[in-house]
């Protein structure tokens, strides 16, 4: 079983760290402007309801039924909703022609408002990070429950997860690149969101070394959904919406959604028939 925590560790890495290839490519180009920052939010957006609906509460609705999915699902809803609660949000002035002007007149400049601005963009780069970390914990435990089956098994899964880490690294990094003007805190917060998934590898090897319950990881990969859905709709919209304008960002969602999709296809070839994610 040692061999077994090893191996699983060591894949679970490779997976993991594919989030920090994806801040990578946010960190190499300029700071974008606010009009794009809200079609990358738009597109992220996309992304995590995929990965929501699509994946995580579509296999647990297979899995274990549509009232307990449901249950799990909105318990994780529930979890998050009483957590965003509890941190403070900064507050949103829209940006309109008349609120420049007014916000240049009171100071001759628009620097307020762009602090504002950095501000509610950082908080949605933190909490997406927390988001993105949930996602990948139990990743690692379904990798752990992969290379106790074979080698092959386990690698086959890492080498998929990695694929579709990527985008999540780009959803973690870009907000905090745009916030924080650092290319290290967009880097390392990505990075950090992908070690969850090693953490999930030894969470599950300690506590369940012989056998974790197959509907206790999708009840969590259910609740997991919940959170991811709960932010997007929350924090990721919104700031879409208010920063390239509705008609764009539904756009930019629709693309984040086709993208994912693929990405959780590919996925799905790629694993064995015994395996979900």
């Amino acid at each position: 079983m040692e061999q077994h925590v090893l191996v699983a560790l060591a894949l679970s890495f490779v997976g993991g760290l594919s989030t920090s290839l994806g801040a990578l490519l946010v960190i190499v180009n300029p700071s974008p402007d606010l009009k794009r920052l809200g079609l990358l939010q738009g597109f992220a957006a996309g992304l995590m309801l995929s990965i929501s609906f699509l994946d995580l509460a579509h296999n647990a609705l297979n899995s274990i039924g549509f009232l307990k999915a449901n249950l799990w699902f909105f318990a994780g809803v529930l979890f998050f909703g009483f957590v965003v609660k509890f941190i403070p949000e900064p507050t949103f002035v829209p940006t309109t022609d008349a609120s420049k002007k007014k916000q240049t007149d009171d100071d001759g400049s628009g620097k307020d408002m762009m602090k504002k601005h950095r501000r509610q963009v950082l908080f949605s780069g933190i909490i997406t990070a927390v988001g993105i970390s949930l996602h990948n914990f139990p990743e690692g435990m379904a990798v752990f429950l992969g290379s106790v089956k074979g080698l092959r098994v386990g690698v086959n899964l890492a080498f998929a997860i990695a694929l579709h880490n990527i985008p999540e690294g780009v959803a973690v990094a870009l907000p905090l690149y745009f916030a924080t003007k650092s290319k290290w805190q967009a880097f390392k917060y990505a990075t950090l969101s992908g070690l969850a998934e090693p953490l999930g590898v030894f969470f599950v090897a300690v506590l369940f070394p012989s056998n974790l319950n197959p509907e206790i990881l999708e009840g969590l990969l259910a609740s997991v959904g919940g959170v991811m859905a709960f932010l997007t709709l929350h924090e990721l919209l919104p700031l879409a919406f208010d920063y390239a304008g509705q008609k764009q960002a539904v756009k930019a969602v629709f693309v984040g959604m086709a993208v994912m999709s693929a990405s959780l296809y590919f996925l799905e070839i790629s694993l064995p028939k015994e395996i979900s994610l």
